[in-house]
């Protein structure tokens, strides 16, 4: 049952992030949320239940499913940053990446800046909640459990953990949909694919606007980069 329940909470997790709310999306992008979702929520939650707050069993429903639904929540939203934030670079930088490729980069060294870059973006909704608990704002947990009579320590040491638990597992979610979603957009030839990038707020597919039919090269060909670049050397010497 509870199980069964977990993974319900999963997957509106994953359809929120990847059917209803993203603006651009690629195929399988569902199954990439759920995994980055379910899968680092999952692993903290029972990590910090059973050695963080000492819960005997750690599964135990009526502690166990609060906690990750907060962790889902969270997490959902870094997901969703860090995704949108990779398909944003690669449609709008496209020639930088496929520069990057044209002249000897690895498929991990074109995607590399633009990883880091969509990781840090998605990272900061946590890391600022983190940095301003018990300093400027105090979360709903700890008020709740002050209000309700509970030790002010006890209470600022279980929302010290549950903080840390989300900041966890959303960087472990958001690690893995980063780098995954920026694998299908660089292919392992290594060759960009802007074809699988469907913007649904336009209606249609980023790229070459043919219907997601794959090209040789989208934008420029790499010969036509490479013409550039001689021709940019030899330019100067002949004059």
């Amino acid at each position: 049952m509870l199980e069964s329940f977990v993974g319900v909470l999963g997957g509106m997790a994953a359809l929120e992030v990847s059917e209803w709310k993203a603006k651009r999306t690629v195929r399988g992008m569902f199954w990439i949320t759920f995994a980055s979702i379910f899968g680092s929520a999952i692993t903290v939650g029972l990590i910090g239940a059973a050695f963080a707050m000492n819960f005997d069993p750690p599964y135990i429903a009526s502690k166990f499913i609060p906690t990750l639904g907060m962790l889902f929540g969270n997490t959902m939203v870094g997901v969703s940053l860090g995704m949108d934030a990779v398909l944003t670079s690669v449609d709008t930088r496209r020639d930088v990446v496929e520069a990057m490729l044209c002249f000897g980069a690895s498929r991990w060294e074109a995607v590399r800046p633009i990883a880091v870059e969509a990781a840090r973006t998605a990272m900061v909704p946590s890391i600022t909640s983190v940095s301003i608990t018990g300093l400027i704002s105090i979360p709903g947990m700890m008020s709740g459990q002050i209000l309700g009579g509970a030790d002010v320590m006890d209470a600022a040491r279980y929302q010290q953990v549950i903080m840390f638990m989300i900041a966890a597992s959303v960087a472990l979610g958001v690690v893995f949909s980063v780098i995954a979603v920026a694998f299908i957009v660089v292919d392992r030839q290594p060759q960009i694919r802007p074809e699988r990038i469907i913007n649904r707020a336009a209606g249609s597919v980023s790229g070459n606007g043919k219907g997601g039919q794959r090209t040789p090269h989208s934008t420029r060909s790499c010969r036509s980069i490479v013409r550039l670049k001689a021709w940019k050397q030899v330019t100067p010497m002949a004059v």
